[in-house]
């Protein structure tokens, strides 16, 4: 199974077997996307050489607004979408398995936790994995130490506070904080 099949199977499958062969997909990527991102984290680079990079991480050209502060962390990369002048800060920890799209311009603050896999609760099939994607609107800011969990979608110009787990969707307009993350209050659109 390839990078691209895998992509297609989680889409339409979520639920993905110990020892399966989108399991043993997700290994080979996990060694690829580590090759990578030791790469992008263990030398200085440029804001181009990191474009380059980056997107040779998720297999597709980001533009020239995106900026990324290493080190950057993930299992896979090949089901990361980026929308415009995105900007992603150091210490993040992107388990794309499931898919993560991010939108135009979009922050992403220290130390942020995307995650979109979850074990198996049974505990004789722990070692199963549930895919489900997360996606992030257009002009999110998502602050530090914040982490978003499986199947979330946050709307367009929300906050994300620093240090919030998010397990359910954000509304657009939204400031949302905590553990596990509440609407604290709403924002009105510039």
């Amino acid at each position: 199974m390839t990078a691209e099949e895998f992509i297609g199977y989680v889409k339409n499958h979520s639920y993905i077997e110990a020892g399966s062969e989108a399991h043993q997909c997700m290994h080979i990527a996990a060694a690829e996307a580590r090759r990578i991102t030791c790469e992008i984290n263990n030398a200085f680079h440029t804001a181009e050489e990191l474009r380059e990079l980056f997107s040779r991480l998720i297999g597709k050209k980001v533009d020239d607004g995106f900026g990324l502060f290493p080190p950057f962390y993930t299992d896979f990369g090949k089901n990361i979408t980026l929308g415009e002048r995105v900007f992603i800060n150091e210490g993040c920890a992107f388990q794309d398995h499931g898919g993560i799209e991010i939108g135009d311009d979009c922050m992403i603050g220290h130390q942020v936790v995307i995650a979109t896999l979850n074990h198996s609760l049974t505990p004789d099939r722990r070692a199963d994995m549930i895919a489900a994607p997360v996606m992030l609107g257009k002009r999110v800011w998502v602050g530090a130490h914040a982490t978003i969990l499986q199947g979330v979608t946050i709307g367009d110009n929300a906050v994300i506070a620093a240090g919030a787990v998010v397990t359910k969707d954000v509304p657009a307009n939204a400031v949302v904080g905590g553990v596990p993350a509440k609407v604290l209050k709403n924002i009105m659109p510039a």
